[in-house]
């Protein structure tokens, strides 16, 4: 047994006494002979929280549990029902034995079950300190077990253990068994450092840091509160364009200055435009942009003519609102676009130098915490990687595989697991992630299938504890922050496309929301234990069919499609990209006008807004009523082919007709939500409701051409530029 083990079963022992008898003080302690011929726990007995103690009564010793406060004379056995939440042993699995065959319960101390239930005695909430099992092979799995633990179990006999039925959720969102047809290029492997809980929990310490250094610049600098969820999109714009080591830390990217947080923080100067509803709200929004308006351009080092345009425009805007008390709503909002478009340039010249100084210095700020981390990871390994001369490329075709780390995985520290009714939770050092109880079974299942390295699972719960906790820190702490770049398709879309499409890859996904095994995601370093392929735009198919839903970031898009179409042009085998983007129309993003301008494009559809809905991001945490929302802008659906793909893959009428049905909500939704927050808007937008043009469009193209008539409506697109409606998954 592990030194760490032995520690926690002597100091327990020192401090815990028999429930039974606790004011007894009779019989000598446990003296060393006795100790050495008591059979000692498991290891996966101590992670569910059994010690061994001493009965100074009973003169023996006796098993107790720290969560579940169940106290045994004999050794415990996995799998047995809890006396607390199922007193009776009605889910108990069924012993051998002579012995076994009496519950946990049954064989609790006479002594205790003859005194009954003491005055102090209270009902806890169930939990459950089991180790998981494996969906597909019966019996435990040592996940942290050492060499040592495992000779010293099996030179102790103990009670045989039954083995429990594995878990299956209520609801599956996923299908395991679908088998690929993506072919790919065979290449080495990757030369990622392998994950390790130390440096995640620093990591995840320091993107906090570099958070609340990026809330407190727009504070100092500009006097608000940065852009909602821009953080995050800053994030997913540089690992287009970075270079780094880093899989989460941006480290190397030209330009410094990045578009995306530089454009988010300039839309918000002087204040931040909301979606408004009332006159009254539309009164106060004018008056604060004027004033808001006025005094920046005091403060700030501006041309005399700057400063008389905007302070003549601010105050001629109050003196109209000190005067006029029955315009209209409308009336306000045309106010503030003709306010905006006169002060507009001039606000954002003064404000300009600032920003660039913000987004600078956050990414200077990541380029060094970059730095930091990977000099403690490479301490961390037993065997640094040394500069490799750049393999050739090999040519060999096969089918698509997760994956491989060149860099062998070190031993990992012990990570703590135990249930809440259905949720699993995994702790480190303290910190706590979690994760219901059917993810958690679909994460072992993906482990199985293509993790390589560790088939005794020994490192399982400390990689799936690096794998949450990297996503958790991606997303933000803010309530629903981040969900919006892990929204998926519904499981009725993902069957219809594998059904009358071939569809078996999704291209833009990760281990807690993919529907196929087969995925590409962010982090090649930590998903590839479990089925990713690593990052789209690093990805290189030959053939196949592949779905594409990626977060809405109009730089990495516009990556995408670049991508989509060198990959089309490159191959001559069957080869099938479907596309789900948002249709924003006032302006058209550029990778929308791309892709419907492409000569790969054979089909368009519309799905119109809040007609369709999307699996909540944080699908492996919420409840299940949280599962899907309404999406309140419309959905562009397009078709990339190359002739091939187009003649194995092509979307015909009757294709077309289930996809449009299977997109349909089959149940009435409560929720209809938008983005994690409320969208920018522009003065000029109006509330209205989805129009009768919205209905279901298609566009059918022969194989060399398209049809450019498109609806230009945006199905509720709400603010200035497409940039700023990162809205609604």
């Amino acid at each position: 047994m592990s030194n760490d083990s032995q520690g926690l079963v002597k100091g327990e022992a020192a401090m815990l006494i028999s429930p039974s008898a606790s004011a007894s003080s009779q019989g000598p302690p446990l003296s060393p002979s006795t100790a050495t011929k008591t059979p000692e726990l498991p290891d996966e007995l101590v992670q569910a929280g059994w010690s061994k103690c001493w009965s100074r009564r009973e003169n023996r010793p006796y098993y107790f549990n720290r969560f579940t406060n169940q106290s045994l004379w004999e050794v415990p056995v996995l799998g047995q029902h809890d006396v607390i939440s199922d007193p009776l042993g009605l889910n108990a699995a069924p012993a051998e034995g002579g012995d076994g065959n009496l519950g946990n319960g049954q064989r609790k101390r006479r002594s205790s079950e003859e005194q009954g239930v003491g005055p102090n005695s209270f009902k806890r909430t169930k939990v459950e300190p089991t180790t998981p099992i494996s969906p597909s092979t019966p019996g435990v799995k040592p996940w942290s077990s050492a060499p040592e633990d495992k000779q010293a179990q099996s030179a102790t006999p103990t009670t045989p253990s039954p083995a429990p039925a594995p878990y299956r959720p209520a609801v599956i969102y996923w299908d395991l068994d679908i088998q690929t047809n993506a072919v790919i290029r065979e290449h080495a492997p990757a030369a990622h450092l392998p994950p390790h809980p130390e440096i995640e929990l620093q990591r995840a310490q320091l993107v906090t840091k570099l958070r609340q250094h990026y809330h407190e610049l727009c504070h100092q600098r500009e006097g608000i509160d940065p852009p909602r969820e821009s953080f995050n999109r800053w994030l997913l714009e540089r690992k287009v364009i970075d270079k780094g080591q880093d899989p989460l830390l941006p480290s190397d990217c030209e330009p410094v200055i990045s578009p995306s947080m530089f454009r988010e923080v300039m839309n918000d100067i002087p204040i931040r435009l909301s979606r408004i509803k009332y006159k009254e709200e539309a009164r106060k929004l004018l008056f604060k942009y004027a004033e808001a308006a006025k005094k920046m351009i005091d403060s700030r080092n501006a041309s005399p003519e700057s400063r008389k345009v905007v302070k003549w425009n601010a105050e001629d805007t109050m003196s109209w609102l000190r005067r006029d008390h029955s315009a209209s709503k409308e009336d306000y909002m045309d106010r503030l676009e003709h306010l905006r478009q006169q002060c507009g340039p001039h606000v954002a010249a003064v404000a300009k130098d600032s920003v660039e100084g913000i987004c600078s210095k956050i990414y200077q700020l990541s380029a060094e915490y970059s730095r930091r981390l990977r000099q403690t990871h490479l301490s961390l390994l037993q065997d640094p990687p040394t500069e490799a001369c750049a393999s050739p490329p090999q040519s060999r075709l096969v089918y698509c595989y997760p994956v491989r780390l060149s860099v062998p995985s070190p031993p990992l520290p012990r990570v703590e697991l135990h249930f809440e009714n259905d949720v699993a939770c995994l702790r480190f050092r303290g910190e706590m992630v979690k994760v219901n109880r059917g993810h958690f079974s679909k994460l072992e299942l993906l482990y199985r299938y293509s993790c390589i390295d560790d088939p005794r699972f020994e490192k399982f719960l400390s990689r799936v504890w690096c794998l949450l906790k990297r996503y958790q820190v991606m997303f933000g702490s803010g309530a629903n922050e981040g969900t919006g770049l892990q929204g998926a398709l519904p499981v009725s879309v993902f069957e219809a496309l594998n059904r009358q499409f071939g569809v078996s890859f999704e291209c833009f996904a990760s281990p807690l929301n993919c529907y196929y095994k087969q995925f590409c995601s962010a982090f090649p370093d930590i998903d590839g234990f479990f089925g990713s392929r690593g990052p789209f735009l690093s990805f290189c198919p030959v053939s196949g069919s592949f779905e594409a839903n990626p977060p809405f970031c109009e730089e990495l898009m516009d990556a995408m499609v670049t991508h989509f179409e060198d990959l089309l042009d490159q191959s001559s085998e069957p080869l099938s990209f479907i596309v789900f983007v948002p249709e924003w129309r006032d302006p058209v993003t550029p990778a929308l006008t791309r892709m419907e301008a492409s000569r790969f494009l054979r089909h368009q559809l519309s799905i119109p807004a809040y007609e369709h809905e999307y699996r909540s991001g944080s699908q492996h945490i919420c409840k299940r009523d949280e599962m899907y929302y309404r999406a309140v802008h419309g959905t562009a659906v397009l078709f990339l082919q190359n002739d091939a793909g187009f003649v194995k893959w092509a979307p015909t009428p009757e294709r077309l007709a289930e996809l449009t049905a299977a997109y349909r909500p089959s149940l009435p939704r409560t929720s209809s939500l938008s983005s994690p927050g409320p969208a920018h808007i522009v003065p000029g937008d109006r509330d209205s409701a989805p129009k009768a043009s919205d209905r279901t469009q298609s566009a059918v193209a022969p194989p060399g051409g398209h049809d450019n008539n498109n609806n230009s409506s945006s199905g509720g697109s709400s603010s200035s530029s497409p940039r700023d409606k990162i809205a609604a998954v």
